[in-house]
């Protein structure tokens, strides 16, 4: 489990706890937090190397870490790295050591100003498993082979999401904005629509859910717009409940030299809550959501494009009912169980 908290955590939380409920045994490497019911944590101490590498890297000197106690662990059939080359650069020799197989997953692009040491560092990865078309376009623009990637998504727990949609009242004017305050989530540009938006619409709501660096940043952005709330981290009911009952649910994302988005998770879950969905095209959903016509994308990066794309969801209520009427269906096939059979099937792939 990445060190990191965020959508990465909570994926690499969530394919443990379904692995253990189909019967595996389960053992999460994590360097704080706690783990699902029947998964077991491991929580490698830091030696004197890693904790001055943490200073600049703490994921790389987590995977460190985990690479030194990894033998101690007994028997293993399969170890999956959530991370990139950099983890892999170190956990893969150990991994080939000890005859076991090495999965990675990775969860948005890569910095591939890397892509000269990729070839090396995968060398001895057996398979990938990218969420979403950009993770797995990178991965092979640094030489992976295409049957070497599965491209999936996080899955959605639907039974659960299912249940605050039916018991939504939506608030007319809401738009909620779920992600990490770094500045790939790009929050800033969601700000500007936002304010020209409200210049038009001024009973219009804007209500940000995240914690991070930029918080400070972007407050001071919104200071001079009225209708702008962050919340700070929130419990996971209380983000459904808030984005169940918006009119609209934007993720601004914008691809940066060394990070990027994969599938976000948070726009799934707005899909199965019924919320009209309009991402960036740094954002995309494709390939997991097929279907077009249950979300919007606009150019990323451009006010003019997320205004624009605002506008017609918020002024088209029979387009925004066939949005919603279509999402359910377009994430049916992401309920967690049957993602984390998709993962375990791969894992026995030759």
């Amino acid at each position: 489990m990445p060190p990191e908290p965020g959508g990465k955590e909570r994926h690499t939380a969530r394919v443990a706890h379904e692995q253990a409920l189909r019967g595996h045994q389960v053992l999460v490497a994590l360097r704080h937090g706690g783990v699902p019911p029947g998964v077991a944590a491991v929580t490698p101490e830091r030696s004197r190397v890693t904790r001055a590498v943490a200073g600049r890297s703490d994921p790389l000197a987590f995977a460190v870490d985990c690479a030194r106690v990894l033998p101690r662990l007994g028997p293993l059939d399969v170890v999956h790295l959530h991370g990139d080359h950099r983890e892999a650069l170190f956990l893969g020799p150990v991994a080939r050591r000890l005859g076991v197989p090495l999965l990675v997953t990775v969860h948005g692009a890569l910095a591939m100003r890397h892509r000269a040491i990729m070839p090396w560092a995968f060398r001895h990865v057996a398979g990938f498993t990218a969420l979403g078309t950009r993770p797995t376009a990178d991965l092979r623009r640094a030489g992976v082979p295409a049957h070497a990637i599965l491209t999936i998504s996080s899955g959605v727990d639907l039974p659960r999401l299912e249940a605050f949609r039916s018991r939504a009242t939506p608030e007319p004017g809401l738009i909620v904005s779920v992600g990490s305050l770094v500045p790939v989530k790009n929050h800033a540009l969601t700000i500007e629509a936002f304010r020209r938006l409200r210049a038009v619409r001024p009973g219009m709501r804007l209500v940000i859910v995240g914690e991070g660096p930029e918080r400070a940043r972007l407050e001071r952005l919104a200071s001079a717009e009225r209708g702008v709330e962050f919340t700070g981290h929130l419990p996971g009911d209380e983000v459904y409940r808030l984005v169940s009952r918006a009119q609209v649910f934007v993720l601004s994302s914008c691809r940066l030299s060394s990070v990027g988005e994969g599938v976000p998770t948070a726009a799934l879950e707005a899909l199965a809550l019924g919320t009209a969905v309009v991402v960036s095209s740094d954002a995309t959903l494709d390939p997991v959501v097929a279907d077009r016509e249950a979300y919007r994308v606009f150019r990323s990066g451009s006010a003019d494009d997320l205004l624009a794309c605002l506008r017609s969801v918020l002024d088209g209520d029979e387009a925004r009912a066939r949005m919603t009427g279509r999402a359910r269906a377009a994430v049916a096939g992401l309920d967690w169980p049957l993602v984390a059979a998709r993962i375990e099937d791969w894992y026995g792939s030759p």
